[in-house]
């Protein structure tokens, strides 16, 4: 019998049956990125009422598209920010210990092929071993030639000098989302995907709650709250001007991934350049079976909800890996290619600066009708995140301070008892990220259903009973990764992830959308 509690459904009629019209919610939080769920879940756990809305899918932009690593940012101390450095290692720690069935442990090497790049870099490294103390993950080793090529079988040889190896951490972006939103729901938050906020309530021109449309019916809900927080990322100042303030915070930026087989990266540490032809950061991550090639930092003045690579996007990232891999991957080895926007916090004395140089800090606002925005940051610092807004909502009176934060220490759903689980987030998808969970998902029907590897019936049952997923796209893009790891594998299984879904919801899985977004995901 099963030792861990049945998990929590999340079927669509009963969230939105538990949507009090007359209730006063002490926080609505509009955006269900990596910011707004940790701070649904902070703020349940300390016992306020919670309602989030989210206008898609949970995780569906930026917070699905990262890089995958939970670190403490190497160039971030380079550039000489030592608070945030000391902040995100501190966090990735706690990351690691409450959610191991999804971040675990990454070892990288930075091979030198410069006589100075080895000391010079190795002793920034043991900087960064000295700021994590304590949380370190491992201690940063200088590494011979013989020792590199160990490391990185498929790295150039030629004028190789040796390497430097340092540990950081590595995460499942969307199931860490998934993983936040099922905890504040079991802290008795409400969460509710495709539900977008049209616009704000105000009560004697203070903001009082969010009028919404549920994107899958066209219904119409009003929440009313006591403090409305603006968390959606790359697109705050659009809910900002509505509020009056057409001074725009955000200066989006582009990264692109490329995905090709492990067989480009083969072993289980991680490539880093540290500064490419254009100065930029090159990693190569093993990733759910394949390897993750990235990233660029592109500026955009567009807000696309499916943002497109450029081509000389893609022409980079080939290009420099083909200058550190000995068989560089083609065009043609492309599995599946991403793009995210990244919310950078733009100064207004600084609107023409390129995003590159742009904080990745996170900054929290609040206008003269009490409107909280939070934007910037990155995955690693999420839950710091959610605090600084909660202690901003408590400095502007729209809250009254309960208790303190104990997300610390709190496991997320599936965390339970996973302490020497010998598991990896480089291997395929399967039944190991459910953690704890894997024994309901085995009880359902289709457990031994395999619809490809790492992703059964089962799987797909589970995602709509309590998961929260609607969609084919929902599914094969965050509840299951294979989307962003094998486009062309996803459509062909799409139709039949569409019949169980439905069999599920009874609700329209949109599978001629799905198709239409995973060919984006594909290189002709």
């Amino acid at each position: 019998m099963p030792t861990q509690a049945q998990p929590q459904l999340t079927r669509r009629e009963d969230l939105l049956a538990q949507l009090d019209p007359q209730a006063v919610y002490d926080i609505a939080i509009v955006g269900g990125g990596a910011t707004g769920l940790g701070l649904a879940l902070d703020a349940a756990a300390r016992g306020y009422r919670v309602v989030l809305v989210e206008s898609n899918d949970f995780a569906k932009g930026t917070s699905s598209r990262s890089t995958k690593l939970v670190h403490g940012g190497v160039r971030y101390l380079a550039q000489g920010n030592i608070a945030l450095v000391r902040e995100a290692l501190h966090e990735r720690s706690t990351l690691l210990h409450n959610a191991p069935h999804i971040a675990q442990p990454l070892s990288f090497v930075m091979p030198s092929y410069a006589w100075w790049e080895k000391p010079f870099y190795g002793i920034g490294l043991k900087i960064y071993d000295a700021l994590a103390g304590r949380s370190g993950l491992g201690d940063t080793e200088f590494l011979s030639c013989e020792e590199t090529l160990a490391c990185l079988p498929s790295v150039q040889a030629d004028r190789l000098k040796g390497g430097v190896k340092y540990w950081d951490g590595q995460f499942n972006d969307a199931k860490l989302a998934l993983a936040l939103a099922r905890s504040a729901a079991l802290e008795s938050a409400l969460l509710l995907n495709y539900m977008q906020a049209k616009s704000l309530l105000y009560s004697d021109k203070k903001v009082s709650g969010v009028r919404c449309q549920d994107t899958l019916t066209g219904a119409a809900h009003d929440i009313q709250a006591r403090c409305v927080v603006n968390a959606t990322g790359v697109w705050v100042d659009a809910l900002r001007a509505q509020d009056g303030d057409v001074q725009a915070m955000v200066a989006p930026s582009q990264g692109v991934h490329i995905v090709v087989d492990k067989k480009f990266l083969p072993g289980h540490a991680g490539l880093m350049i540290p500064k490419t032809a254009d100065g930029r950061v090159l990693f190569a991550v093993p990733w759910l079976g394949k390897v993750i090639l990235g990233t660029t930092d592109t500026p955009r003045h567009d807000l696309a909800k499916e943002p497109l690579a450029f081509e000389e996007e893609i022409d980079f990232i080939l290009n420099e890996s083909a200058r550190y891999l000995r068989d560089a991957p083609q065009r043609s080895d492309v599995k599946s290619i991403w793009v995210g926007l990244r919310p950078l916090v733009k100064p207004p004395e600084k609107t023409g600066q390129n995003t590159k140089a742009l904080s990745r800090e996170h900054t929290v606002l609040v206008s003269d009708s009490g409107l909280v925005t939070v934007t910037g940051g990155k995955w690693t610092t999420y839950r710091a995140m959610a605090e600084d807004v909660l202690q901003k909502c408590f400095d502007s009176t729209l809250l009254m301070p309960k208790s303190r934060s104990c997300t610390e220490i709190l496991k997320l759903v599936g965390a339970e008892n996973l302490s020497d689980l010998p598991i990896s987030i480089c291997e395929p998808e399967g039944l190991h990220s459910y953690g704890s969970e894997q024994t309901w998902v085995q009880q359902l029907p289709g457990h031994q259903t395999w619809l490809t590897d790492g992703l059964s019936e089962a799987m797909v049952r589970f995602a709509a009973r309590y998961e929260y997923a609607v969609h084919v796209e929902d599914v094969l893009a965050r509840r299951s990764r294979l989307l962003f790891i094998d486009a062309r594998l996803a459509m062909r299984i799409a139709p039949t992830v569409a019949a169980i879904l439905f069999s599920e919801t009874g609700i329209d899985p949109d599978i001629q959308g799905f198709l239409d977004l995973a060919a984006q995901y594909t290189l002709n």
